[in-house]
Formats: C-alpha cells, sequence, structure tokens
C-alpha cells in the first residue's frame, strides 16, 4: 500500500510538472509572439510616417540583425531590402502578406525555417503611393524554447521526484500508523480510528474477531466437554470389563457388571449419535429439503411413541391442538418435538404430567410443552440450551441424558428462523413455547 502511494504520487507530480511546463510555454510563447507582431506594426507605422523612400534615398536604412526592412514596388517588384541586394530578390507579389496589405491595406504572416527551430514574422502596410513596407524579424519557434527548457524540466522533475519519495514516505506513513495501531488493538472495544470513514468496516471487523474468538472458545470447551464426558462411560466399562476378566467378583455379580456395561455402551452410542447430529445441524445452512409438513400430525405421531416411556415413571401424557401446516423438514420436527418431550419426562417427577400443544399465534406456528417436573433455578436458565450444560448433572446421567438434546433444539430452531422461550419455576414445573 505504501509503496503504491508512493509511485501514484510521483506520477502525480511528474505528469503535472510537464502538464504545467507545456502549458506555460505554451501561453508564455503566444505572448511573446503578439508582441513580436506589435513591435512589427509599430515600426512600420514609423517608417510610413518618416516616409521610406526619403529614408532610402538618403542611406538611413543599414542591416540590422533584429529587424528585415523591404520596399516593395506594386507589381511585387523589390525596390529596396537592408539586408540584401534588390535586383536579386524574386518577386513578392504572390507572398501572403503582400497580397493582403494591397486588399486590406495591411497584412501579415508567419512562416517557419527548414529546422523548425526559427520562425519569420512578417508584417507588411501599404503605403500612399501603392507601394508596400514590409518588415521582419526572427524568433525562436515554440518547439525549440521548449527544447532549450527541457533540460531544466528534467532537473525540476528530479528535484519534484526526490521531494515526492520524501513527501509521500512521511505522508503514507502517518495515513497508515492509525490504521496499524488499530490491527493492533483489535480486541480492545475501547480503540476508536482516527478516520470516521473506516467507524463501519472496523466494527464489523471486530465484531467478526468476537465472533471467531466466541467461536473458538466454544469449540474448545465442547472438545473438553466430549473428552469428559465419553471418558465417564469408558472408564465405567474399563473397569467392570476388568473385574470379570481377572474373575474378581462371582456369577451374580457378573451379571450386574455386564448389565452396566451395556447401559453405558447406550449412552455412548446415544453421546456419539447426538455429537453427530450436532456436527450435522452446524453443516447445514439451506433450507433446500424443506417441505410442507403438520407439525401436530408428527406430535401426535411421537407422543404415541414415547406413551411406553411416560408410563414407566406413571407420567401422564396429552396432547391438544389442531392441524397447522408449515415448511421444515420431518426428520427435524422430529428430533424436536422427542428432544423436547424425553426431557420433560426425564426431569419430571412420579405421577407427573406432561402438556403439549400445537396452535398458531401472530401467523406463527407454536409447539408448546410444559411439564409439572423439577424445575430450572433462575440463573441456570439461560445456559440450558448449551452443549453438555446440566443443572442436575447426577440425575441426567441417571436418566440416560446426554447433555446435548436442548442444544439440538437450539439449532433446529435457529435453522427455522425460530425463537424460544422458556419459563420455569423449581419444584413447579417448566414450560418451553417454540415459535416457528
Amino acid at each position: 500500500m505504501k509503496q503504491k502511494i508512493n509511485l501514484r504520487l510521483i506520477l502525480i507530480a511528474i505528469l503535472a510538472v510537464i502538464t504545467t511546463t507545456i502549458g506555460i510555454t505554451f501561453v508564455c510563447y503566444n505572448i511573446f509572439q503578439r508582441q513580436v507582431k506589435q513591435d512589427l506594426r509599430l515600426h512600420a507605422q514609423l517608417l510610413k510616417d518618416a516616409s521610406v523612400s526619403d529614408l532610402v534615398e538618403k542611406n538611413r536604412l543599414q542591416p540590422s540583425v533584429d529587424m528585415r526592412i523591404t520596399w516593395i514596388d506594386t507589381d511585387g517588384t523589390v525596390l529596396f531590402d537592408n539586408d540584401n541586394e534588390a535586383d536579386m530578390l524574386a518577386n513578392h507579389s504572390d507572398r501572403p502578406e503582400i497580397e493582403e496589405a494591397l486588399m486590406y491595406g495591411e497584412g501579415e504572416s508567419v512562416r517557419e525555417s527548414n529546422t523548425m527551430e526559427m520562425r519569420t514574422f512578417y508584417y507588411a502596410v501599404l503605403l500612399s503611393d501603392g507601394t508596400i513596407l514590409r518588415v521582419s524579424t526572427e524568433a525562436r519557434s515554440m518547439f525549440s524554447v521548449f527544447l532549450t527548457a527541457f533540460p531544466v524540466i528534467g532537473l525540476v522533475c528530479i528535484l519534484i521526484v526526490f521531494l515526492c519519495v520524501l513527501i509521500s514516505h512521511l505522508l503514507t506513513k502517518q495515513l497508515i500508523l492509525p490504521i496499524e495501531e488499530l490491527a493492533r488493538n483489535l480486541e480492545n472495544a475501547s480503540t476508536t480510528t482516527t478516520y470516521k470513514e473506516l467507524v463501519p468496516f472496523v466494527n464489523t471487523i471486530r465484531n467478526q474477531h468476537e465472533n471467531i474468538l466466541a467461536s473458538a472458545k466454544v469449540r474448545q470447551d465442547f472438545t473438553a466437554n466430549v473428552s469428559h464426558e465419553l471418558k465417564t462411560p469408558l472408564t465405567a466399562i474399563s473397569g467392570y470389563a476388568e473385574l470379570i476378566e481377572n474373575q474378581m467378583v462371582d456369577e451374580e455379580k457378573q451379571r450386574k457388571f455386564a448389565g452396566d456395561i451395556r447401559k453405558n455402551a447406550d449412552r455412548l452410542v446415544n453421546l456419539i449419535n447426538d455429537i453427530i447430529r450436532l456436527s450435522e445441524l452446524d453443516q447445514s445452512e439451506t433450507r433446500s429439503d424443506f417441505s410442507e409438513q403438520d407439525l401436530y400430525e408428527v406430535a401426535a405421531e411421537r407422543v404415541e411413541l414415547l406413551e411406553a416411556n411416560a408410563r414407566e415413571k406413571n407420567i401422564e401424557l396429552s396432547l391438544t391442538g389442531h392441524s397447522v401446516r408449515l415448511m421444515s423438514n420431518r426428520g427435524m420436527l422430529i428430533e424436536l418435538m422427542d428432544n423436547l418431550v424425553q426431557n420433560a419426562i426425564r426431569y419430571n417427577v412420579e405421577n407427573g404430567k406432561v402438556l403439549i400443544w400445537v396452535s398458531e399465534e401472530n401467523g406463527q406456528v407454536v409447539l408448546g410443552v410444559k411439564d409439572t417436573g423439577i424445575g430450572i433455578p433462575k440463573a441456570d436458565q439461560e445456559r440450558v440450551f448449551e452443549r453438555f450444560y446440566r443443572v442436575d448433572k447426577s440425575r441426567s446421567r441417571e436418566t440416560g441424558g446426554t447433555g446435548l438434546g436442548l442444544a439440538i433444539v437450539k439449532h433446529i430452531v435457529e435453522l427455522h428462523d425460530g425463537k424460544i422461550e422458556l419459563n420455569s419455576e423449581v419444584g413447579k414445573g417448566t414450560e418451553i413455547k417454540i415459535f416457528l
């Protein structure tokens, strides 16, 4: 970036110098040209007033390096020339300035030399006796003036380039410094930028930076939690298997340990399945597999299948509501329903109740699950949808919970652009409402 700024400043400076020089040369040369023509007119008028014929007779018109004076007859014959012998010069009747003088009383023209280095300015005036007085002078052409000035222009360009390198280095350093400071202190929320135009960009980058850090922490915590959750049943399985292998328990305890091994293996399978499902939901960003679904129909199907689990704890399941259709994925709706209802059964009390209802509110589909269970403390309510977060860790493991059910629910709701409302009171139960 610094190199680009430096290079562009140098190019701009060089172009500015060259353009300015050409412009000034053109303007000054035009002024010079007008002055030369004006001087020729003045000299011609003075000679006209002084009578050219008298001056010629008295030999008062001597050769001059500044001005050439020519006296021409009406037929174009040269009567006198102060630089050359008159009889040696060709007829001048075809010269533009002579033709104009004969027609309009005066005429002028400019002719280039063969080398383009000099220009000759001519001015002719008609005298009272019909003859013509012509004065002329040579001056350098604009091309010649520019070539003469070119070494000076080159030196100025070199000086300008040197100054531009120095100034652009200081300027770019000053311009870039606030950005570099910002990059070094991006994590500091109190850092402000010198350039107000960068504020939206800085806010976006800072938010992305914070999100990346937050995501990294979530992944780190998730990895640690997964390791811990997998280690517990694997340690139990390994311990039981070692006792049985070394014949350190009798046959009756072997059957009990075999049952514990199966329970821990089932827990591992459930845990791995939930982890895989969460990973799939994390990668799912489109709704290409969504189709029209009846949420009440899915709820009725799942309540019927979960009735057996509820009866084991003498818990009454009931479903109310009506048919409500929405664009969704049937598998996701089944997961959503199963996790909510199983949680309501798992954390309920003996002879408790679970009420499920499906309805519509303000154009949104609503799924509600309410239980009469142990409830969730106020301090834990904001965190229950985090991965592996458990209010009662020992109870969750005893009932077979993986700690990922509500995290899966949260992901599914987010994929539907929905929201979750949770109301709970310890000892009185929990109500969760899903808006899709």
